[in-house]
């Protein structure tokens, strides 16, 4: 059975980040983001969202993992910062429904959702600036960069919560996960 830990960021929404992953089935289980990442057996990781990047503890761990992981709100801008991309304050702030445009119909993690979705998202930060070997998979009036990935490294990221039932089809973009997870 596929396993996909979820390390918690001390976001609000965490619990339902592994809720949406035992409901496909998974072996899940939320880490505490303090937890020695060499230590915990997964083929899968999902960094949760949380309020700031002073807590992440062991997280950026994960990256060095090669295991396919999925940033999403701070875990993106985790991925992204660790990796030489750039992350500012948004425009926007706050929780928002937002059109997100998929700019990538052949990515794995969000390809399928083309041409757009509505989602849930907040913009107090956001990723600014690609690190190198990312591709921008989707855009908004909001946010340039909605959606990242690196297929190749097993590196994605989305701005939005798909675990929150204001996201349309946020169950697909972890069945899509699940997929990579399975065929890594």
């Amino acid at each position: 059975m596929t396993r996909i830990v979820v390390i918690d960021l001390h976001g609000q929404f965490t619990h339902l980040e592994r809720r949406a992953l035992r409901d496909l089935g998974v072996d899940t289980e939320i880490v505490s983001a303090d937890a020695p990442a060499d230590e915990v057996d997964a083929d899968g990781v999902v960094l949760s969202g949380g309020p700031d990047m002073d807590r992440v503890g062991n997280a950026p761990d994960y990256l060095d993992r090669d295991l396919p992981v999925l940033g999403i709100c701070l875990g993106m801008q985790l991925i992204a910062s660790e990796l030489d991309g750039a992350v500012g304050e948004g425009d926007y702030g706050g929780y928002a429904d937002v059109d997100v445009e998929i700019v990538d119909d052949e990515d794995p993690l969000v390809g399928s959702l083309a041409p757009e979705t509505r989602v849930w998202a907040s913009h107090a930060d956001e990723v600014t600036e690609l690190p190198d070997g990312f591709g921008r998979t989707a855009t908004s009036d909001v946010c340039g960069i909605e959606a990242m990935a690196d297929p190749d490294a097993g590196l994605y990221g989305v701005q939005w919560h798909p675990e929150v039932a204001h996201t349309e089809r946020g169950k697909e973009v972890f069945e899509n996960f699940v997929a990579i997870c399975e065929s890594a």
